[in-house]
């Protein structure tokens, strides 16, 4: 099978049907999952975001995707997180993928979560960011970070790749992730509504995910 077709079928799958399994991490402890850190905070400017939680997402049971980690600002309740807040989204990839395919995965979700005439007034700044997405090899990791009166940065590797502005657009896009009917509800779940723990809930998550488990 050609790495092309792989990597299609996995960003297809994004839209389709997933199975995660999920680690879990107190706020402001840092996490390790899949042999992935996430530190335990970010800073952008003047700006501290703190991690709430990871998630490792399946695809097909079989296929680890990518591992995800949120971070929200310093007093932000994860309920809010599609507010007009501090946030930031890392996800990093076990698979190639063609930046192509994140552009038509995210344009396909985000139509499941707003109406057509918000869609149409994002759509310059949709395409805008579309055309910053590049391929990824595994190990590669991308993250969102959107700040107010700032904008949306999208950075791969941490290298910025480019900046779209507006409250209205970090609420929409967002919602891939987080939204009503987001790539994943699991996932979403697990990354608003992370339970208190300590490391040790990390390391005890982390095996079942080789399972599969839901």
């Amino acid at each position: 099978m050609s790495m092309s077709v792989v990597s299609l079928g996995v960003a297809r799958g994004i839209v389709g049907t997933l199975f995660l399994a999920l680690a879990m991490v107190k706020p402001s402890a840092a996490a390790e999952i899949e042999g992935v850190h996430f530190p335990d905070q970010y800073r952008s400017g003047d700006v501290t975001l703190r991690l709430t939680c990871v998630g490792l997402l399946r695809y097909k049971l079989v296929f680890k995707g990518y591992v995800a980690a949120l971070y929200l600002g310093d007093g932000v309740a994860a309920g809010d997180a599609l507010g007009d807040v501090p946030k930031r989204l890392e996800l990093s990839y076990f698979w190639s993928i063609s930046g192509a395919d994140f552009g038509k995965a995210g344009d396909r979700i985000l139509a499941q979560n707003v109406d057509a005439r918000t869609l149409a007034a994002l759509r310059p700044r949709l395409d805008r960011i579309n055309a910053l997405y590049r391929d990824v090899k595994p190990g590669d990791r991308y993250s969102l970070t959107y700040v107010p009166g700032v904008g949306t940065e999208l950075a791969l590797n941490d290298r910025r790749l480019g900046l779209i502005e507006g409250a209205d657009f970090a609420a929409a896009y967002f919602r891939i992730w987080l939204g009503d009917h987001p790539i994943d509800t699991r996932l979403r779940d697990q990354l608003l509504a992370c339970p208190s723990g300590d490391r040790e809930d990390v390391r005890a998550a982390a095996p079942r995910a080789e399972h599969g488990m839901p």
